[in-house]
């Protein structure tokens, strides 16, 4: 019998599954639902939370999921950190699984580094940037700087190469002094970034998805593959 995971992503993402199903262990399987979203903006994702992130949910507890998802980080950071560990119970509550949220994975990860200054790159616009860095100072994180790319059709954010990435923490974070490397959203292809930052920069580098992914796969005590 297989370990189920569930995913709850944006309707437009195309990198968190591929990220997942690519690094799964034998035995564990992912199943996903999705909330409409097109344009990654406050406003957009507002309404993904409240309109459309109930039916992902019922749909999703359909599987009967060992542990759930969700996996949006500038969502999960939009409401401020409370909301979001409200968020993280209502899942478990309503999927009767193990819940992780990407943005609560990421700040753990973070801490788990022992990083205290961060660098932050995303493709984000400022108004959700700064969501992101509120989410990161209220968990005691200092935020040396945090650059996006502006982009809010979240199908284009999946267009930015991994290469482009490794390039915008290099071309952002060379020569600083941080002592780690956030590169947020999950439908950014850091994922596959990860090496080429680290061996630029010198500093330990999370990811959205290998966050999340180390967390669910923690949570059902598999070893990750990632």
């Amino acid at each position: 019998m297989s370990v189920r995971i569930g995913l709850i992503v944006p309707s437009s993402n195309t990198v968190a599954e591929v990220d997942f199903y690519r690094r799964l262990p034998d035995g564990v399987t992912l199943h996903t639902a999705r909330m409409y979203l097109e344009e990654t903006t406050p406003e957009g994702e507002a309404t993904m939370l409240d309109d459309h992130l109930p039916t992902a949910i019922s749909d999703l507890a359909t599987v009967r999921p060992d542990v759930v998802v969700f996996g949006c980080t500038s969502a999960g950071a939009l409401r401020g950190n409370a909301y979001e560990a409200e968020l993280i119970a209502r899942l478990a509550r309503e999927t009767g699984a193990r819940a992780v949220s990407v943005s609560a994975a990421v700040r753990r990860a973070i801490l788990g580094h022992g990083g205290r200054r961060v660098g932050v790159i995303t493709p984000y616009i400022d108004s959700l940037n700064d969501k992101i860095r509120e989410s990161l100072q209220d968990d005691g994180v200092e935020v040396a700087g945090i650059h996006g790319l502006g982009i809010t059709d979240n199908v284009t954010i999946a267009d930015v190469t991994p290469e482009r990435i490794a390039e915008l923490a290099v071309e952002r974070f060379g020569g600083s002094e941080i002592e780690l490397l956030f590169a947020s959203c999950t439908n950014f292809r850091a994922f596959d970034a990860r090496e080429r930052i680290h061996e630029a920069l010198g500093v330990p580098v999370v990811t959205s998805n290998h966050a999340a992914l180390v967390a669910a796969l923690d949570e059902i005590g598999a070893i990750s593959a990632a």
